[in-house]
């Protein structure tokens, strides 16, 4: 590395560290400040917060070489998460998630179930599932963190003692990033969190668009059209994905064959099913229901979801493109020449293009939005784990009347044993494509039944979220594990079938099994108290089957009307989720210069903002800004 790239990185980190630390002393007046920043966060900060958290270096390596491999289909594989959870949010959720006006996500079940033992369940089972979760993200971080450094940095940082290989450069380098990260954020809580990733968004944008500009300039209409076909920079797909790559590069097309998607339609099919049941679950317990419920109203609530969405894409896939046109004409020749061409290969093409493709200076910045990338995600969760263990264990359960400081320095500590136990679990990941898998499909396959549940159906109740959840996550785990051991069973065998499933089709089997839990946990057990349920429905107002609530709330009072914006809001999802893709599509055919398919994709993303003003905007600027009451039901 240049001596200058060297200088931007340096001084990017001493910058966030400074920032980090200068204004955590707002964050010691208690968990409300440390966790939420008082409630007093512009929504617009939250937004951009939100959005530089979601912009991660793991996620934008595995979104490279999906890109590089697929074309332009390759953001349907984003649907695993499934990204368009972000637009239910935006049209819906967020407003019934801040009416709670409580502080994490567990703490909110309890608004669903009520405190008593059912209630508790719930609310523990919801803890534990976010302290699982901010486990296994920081194991995501520090497998794409590492792997990212040790191709980028030129020094090899492995550590050995008397001959023995204590950790690898990889693990070095990303044990010291996380350490640099983790200081600032259990300093400061979320005013730190949210002052940092701000400005990490505008380095990351910085770094887009001058990546951006420096391949629209070096690589030529000529040498683009040389490598990827028409069916590369095609959407629409049928029941098989065939490679579209040239005899030339018919590595890479082998390489697809063996990634277990080649039966597309049925892959998307299962997307659009997990998905659709997913989003309607709503965000997990993690940074991002943190920031909906930092928001000061229930209207900046949905403000700041519909911002994220506008931040996020554009600049994030003009990076992921730029990076992408670079690979095709530089390295895409060396890589279907070479003999063991495999996933992992795929996954370290977005540091090999940094390493030898990208001039002075312009490395730096770039280096630098990218580790602010890695460093924003990771104090979101960072973040937003603890509060679990904090306000919904340790403070609700062992210690609950201790002065603010004591939680404080609970949260530390929590904070310091959440990031420990996520590295420990990093070392034993074997890529970042299978933790990427083991989050998207398989743990978060046991939080959809529950959660989709929880909003639509008055007799749910708190015992069959807890068996919901429960059994959800037992299956997942087991899945977990039966990856890990693929190797170890024995060829043709049921077991060996199983563990060689994508995780994906193993969605349908956990959601089942969750459903099963959901359904006997609720029928064997008494319904929720009815004062609890009507005070949800009043505050939070969701659509589904609340008739007997709803009937008693209309016998006290004649001004409870019910939600019936169902039809709408579906609607409304569906022209977000388009909205959505075209501002993926954008910058990628825009950087492979398919001017036609940018200006109609231009178009899409022009009416469908249109849409979205006239459906959803101007129907959220009309919510009272004291939405969160209840000040009138009755026991």
């Amino acid at each position: 590395m240049h001596i200058i790239d060297v200088l931007i990185i340096v001084l990017y980190i001493l910058l966030t560290l400074g920032v980090g630390i200068w204004i955590s002393k707002r964050a010691s007046k208690g968990l409300d400040s440390y966790f939420l920043g008082g409630k007093s966060i512009n929504w617009y900060y939250l937004g951009l917060s939100n959005g530089s958290g979601m912009f991660d270096v793991s996620g934008t390596a595995w979104m490279v070489g999906l890109l590089f491999l697929y074309g332009a289909k390759s953001f349907m594989f984003m649907w695993m998460w499934p990204i368009w959870n972000q637009i239910f949010i935006m049209v819906f959720l967020a407003i019934w998630i801040r009416r709670s006006n409580v502080m994490t996500g567990s703490e909110w079940i309890l608004t669903r179930f009520g405190d008593d033992k059912a209630g508790r369940a719930s609310h523990l089972i919801v803890a534990i599932f976010a302290i699982v979760a901010s486990v296994g993200f920081i194991a995501y971080f520090f497998e794409g963190v590492g792997k990212f450094m040790t191709v980028i940095l030129p020094w090899d940082a492995a550590l050995i003692i008397n001959d023995v290989l204590l950790l690898t450069s990889s693990e070095s380098y990303a044990l010291s990033i996380i350490f640099l990260t983790t200081i600032y954020t259990i300093k400061g809580g979320m005013f730190s969190v949210v002052a940092t990733e701000v400005l990490q968004y505008g380095i990351m944008v910085l770094a887009g668009i001058l990546i951006a500009a420096y391949a629209f300039i070096t690589v030529t209409d000529i040498e683009i059209n040389s490598i990827i076909s028409t069916e590369w920079s095609n959407v629409f797909f049928g029941n098989t994905i065939e490679g579209s790559w040239s005899k030339q590069f018919n590595a890479f097309n082998e390489l697809i064959d063996s990634q277990g998607y080649k039966m597309f339609g049925a892959f998307i099919g299962m997307c659009l099913f997990k998905g659709f049941f997913a989003s309607i679950a709503g965000p997990t317990p993690s940074y991002d229901m943190q920031r909906i419920l930092s928001t000061k109203s229930v209207k900046e609530a949905a403000y700041m979801s519909g911002f994220t969405n506008l931040v996020l894409f554009i600049p994030r896939y003009l990076l992921i493109a730029g990076i992408v046109v670079l690979a095709l004409v530089y390295l895409g020749p060396s890589m279907a020449a070479s003999s063991d061409l495999s996933l992992g290969e795929m996954e370290i093409i977005l540091p090999n293009v940094i390493n030898n493709h990208v001039p002075i200076g312009i490395k730096g910045l770039l280096l630098a939005g990218l580790l602010a990338a890695f460093m924003s995600t990771f104090s979101a969760f960072v973040n937003s784990g603890p509060a679990y263990i904090v306000n919904d264990i340790y403070k609700k359960y062992y210690k609950p009347k201790e002065e603010p400081k004591h939680y404080i320095k609970a949260s530390h500590i929590a904070s310091f044993v959440i990031v420990i136990l996520g590295v420990v679990m990093g070392f034993f990941a074997e890529s970042i494509n299978a933790i990427t898998l083991w989050i998207t499909s398989a743990l978060y396959g046991g939080y959809v039944a529950s959660n989709f549940l929880k909003w639509i159906w008055w007799r749910f109740n708190g015992w069959g979220y807890f068996w919901g959840m429960t059994s959800g996550l037992f299956i997942a785990t087991l899945q977990f594990l039966l990856d890990q051991n693929k190797d170890n069973f024995e060829i043709g065998t049921w077991i060996y079938d199983l563990s060689h499933m994508s995780a994906i089709y193993v969605f349908p089997i956990i959601f089942i099994v969750s459903l099963l839990g959901s359904f006997l946990g609720t029928f064997l057990t008494p319904p929720t108290n009815m004062k609890t349920l009507k005070e949800f429905y009043f505050n939070v107002r969701p659509w589904g089957w609340w008739k007997p609530v709803y009937n008693v709330l209309k016998i006290e009072n004649d001004a409870v009307t019910k939600n019936k914006d169902f039809v709408s809001d579906m609607l409304n999802c569906s022209v977000g989720i388009i909205w959505q893709s075209s501002m993926i599509l954008l910058p990628i055919y825009f950087m492979i210069r398919d001017y036609p398919k940018t200006l109609i994709t231009l178009l899409v993303f022009m009416v469908t903002s249109v849409i979205l003003k006239f459906t959803w905007l101007d129907k959220v600027r009309k919510i009272p800004e004291t939405d969160n009451n209840s000040k009138n039901i009755k026991n």
